[in-house]
């Protein structure tokens, strides 16, 4: 009798308490992920729910979109539920703008990427480089660190690999002929022919007497490879580096 007793106890609970919570009884969640944060809070309100609503910034994302929503569509709860809703920032977060310099173009794509920034035009200019010279925003040069809305275009400046098509016609004159030899190939000149004047007894102290092409008034500049001839002598160079 008492382990009947017992038994009827839980039946008379567990019924009581399952007609009490109404037991499998509830409202569906409606689907409101992609709707505009107006439209999903008339929806709950028509429904009898209440919300709760945080913001996230998504990338690409229209602002005001609902992006995420607990508990899940169709999920059924009961009337008055609390929903929570994500819902995409209307105001972007600022970001530092990265480092780009001596960065490839591919490289500089992924790190923007990274950063939630995106490129926007790139131009190139004539370098000897083939990578980031120069990053605008608003046709403004700016510098690493600066402050950014995210999923803003940056624009890149990059060099095209082949350098300038002139250069500056350096002067030569009365400096050591090896260093003469190593400055041309650094300016991208050509060496051309070498006129020895005079007896060379040192070879060690051979300096520059004329170069031609030389600089004056109405040629500073020549294109790029062109062979510079040399007349050279017994000499000390001076202490002055070539220009």
């Amino acid at each position: 009798m008492a382990v009947g007793s017992l038994v009827v106890v839980v039946l008379i609970i567990f019924f009581s308490l399952g007609f009490y919570t109404r037991h499998g009884e509830g409202i569906p969640v409606p689907q409101l992920k992609g709707l505009s944060v107006e439209k999903a809070m008339d929806i709950l309100k028509e429904q009898g729910f209440e919300y709760k609503i945080d913001s996230v910034y998504v990338l690409d994302q229209p602002p005001g979109a609902v992006v995420e929503q607990d508990p899940d569509a169709g999920t059924n709860v009961k009337e008055n539920r609390t929903i929570y809703l994500t819902v995409v920032t209307r105001l972007a977060p600022p970001v530092s703008l990265p480092d780009l310099e001596s960065y490839t173009y591919r490289e500089a794509v992924a790190t923007l990427s990274n950063y939630g920034l995106k490129v926007g035009d790139t131009t190139s200019r004539p370098d000897i480089a083939n990578h980031v010279l120069e990053v605008r925003f608003g046709g403004q040069i700016i510098k690493p660190g600066a402050k950014l809305p995210k999923g803003s275009k940056i624009d890149l400046v990059l060099g095209n690999g082949a350098g300038p098509n002139e250069v500056a016609i350096p002067d030569f004159t009365n400096q050591d002929l090896d260093g003469v030899k190593f400055a041309i190939r650094q300016s991208g000149l050509t060496l051309g022919v070498i006129t020895y004047q005079g007896t060379i007894t040192d070879s060690t102290n051979v300096v520059v007497v004329a170069q031609s092409p030389m600089k004056t008034d109405s040629a500073t500049r020549v294109s790029l490879g062109t062979r510079v001839n040399l007349t050279v002598a017994q000499g000390k160079k001076t202490d002055a580096p070539p220009n």
